[in-house]
């Protein structure tokens, strides 16, 4: 309760003045403008807003700092919905949802074709020696022009 009958002191009107504005912004819900919207809802932003409420904490009233950090909770959420990025993060599929209905769309059944195809590959084994062709290729006229693997 000393914390309370210190604030209608006179060298703490800023800080009931404080008091008073911080209501009214968690009463009167204002929209969040565009502009600090976009300073608030980044990592920087929150950043300074809780080392804010910080500094509250250890220098002002108590009362001033549960009261504002209740409005620097509220900031960042207004904050999050007026750029959109909050609904964004809710509703947009995640890289793994989307690898995961790309697999089950691609299940297919084993096919009469690939079974055809298994029986008539022949089967090349590694090491194993291949007959040589029956056949000697013929370089044609090169009509005074160098081969491709020549150095200049």
């Amino acid at each position: 309760m000393d914390s309370f009958s210190e604030l209608f002191k006179k060298e703490h009107t800023g800080e009931f003045i404080l008091i008073i504005l911080i209501i009214i912004y968690l009463i009167l819900g204002f929209k969040t403008p565009e502009m600090i919207a976009n300073m608030v809802d980044n990592i920087i932003g929150k950043v300074v807003i809780i080392l804010i409420v910080i500094y509250l904490f250890l220098h002002a009233n108590p009362i001033l700092a549960v009261l504002a950090a209740l409005a620097a909770f509220d900031l960042m959420r207004r904050s999050n919905d007026a750029t959109g990025l909050g609904a964004l993060a809710a509703y947009a599929p995640s890289e793994q949802k989307k690898m995961s209905q790309f697999t089950a769309f691609n299940q297919f059944p084993y096919t009469l074709e690939q079974e055809v195809v298994a029986k008539m590959a022949p089967i090349v084994r590694s090491g194993s020696s291949l007959t040589p062709p029956s056949y000697k290729p013929l370089l044609e006229n090169l009509y005074d022009a160098s081969p491709l693997n020549s150095t200049f």
